[in-house]
């Protein structure tokens, strides 16, 4: 491998843990996926927690809420992408700009063929529920952004794997509140999204560096010919 490790996007020291992050992340997307597959109503943990309707929350949380929801949806999803795209290229971090585009567009696209694999509704048949692709969304781009964030400030493993987990904790809180809150998505159904960022973006992380040093040692050795 010869890039330099502080350019990859998946800090070494973070992997071993991540990797097992991610392995048990989806477990728990599967089990509930299993658990709820053709299911119109909320189960048991989401009655415990809180029964989404409509008018769940009232300004001024509700603007909030509304605020956050945008952001999952595909004219405000978009502006994040770009402005994260951007400032990874600032940054002069290609591979977390690519990390950007392919992290999130997989987690999103896991998102989809689950919530039809699955087949869970709420407020009707047509409204598909699990995952939350917006707690997805959310949770993945600020995966996404703890990563650079470690690799630029160094992190050691601990304070590293705080970080990432942190970010995503908090992420995935506030879009999950607000699409429970906004009556969208049961409790579990959000569970599921934000399992579903921890399990894609790590996998897609190692993925970007393992192409990304391909290509560099391709180049490198291309040089070493033209000057022999």
């Amino acid at each position: 491998m010869t890039g330099r490790p502080a350019s990859a996007v998946l800090p070494p020291s973070l992997r071993p843990w991540l990797g097992l992050i991610a392995a048990l992340a989806a477990l728990v997307v599967v089990a509930l996926g299993v658990l709820y597959a053709g299911h119109s109503e909320p189960g048991v943990v989401d009655r415990w927690i809180i029964q989404p309707t409509a008018d769940s929350l009232r300004p001024p949380w509700r603007h909030v809420a509304l605020a956050l929801d945008f952001l999952g949806e595909p004219a405000g999803s978009a502006m994040l992408i770009v402005a994260g795209v951007a400032g990874c290229l600032l940054l002069r971090r290609p591979r977390a700009a690519v990390l950007v585009v392919a992290g999130v567009g997989m987690t999103v696209g896991t998102t989809t063929l689950l919530k039809h694999l699955v087949g869970r509704t709420i407020h009707g048949a047509g409204n598909l529920s699990y995952p939350s692709g917006h707690t997805a969304f959310f949770t993945a781009l600020a995966l996404v952004v703890a990563l650079l964030a470690t690799g630029r400030l160094g992190l050691g493993r601990t304070a590293g794997t705080s970080l990432v987990l942190g970010a995503a904790l908090v992420a995935g809180a506030a879009m999950g509140w607000a699409q429970v809150g906004l009556g969208a998505h049961y409790p579990t159904d959000v569970l599921g999204g934000w399992c579903t960022a921890l399990a894609v973006i790590p996998a897609t992380a190692g993925l970007v560096d393992r192409m990304a040093d391909r290509l560099v040692d391709r180049m490198a050795d291309a040089g070493l010919r033209e000057r022999r």
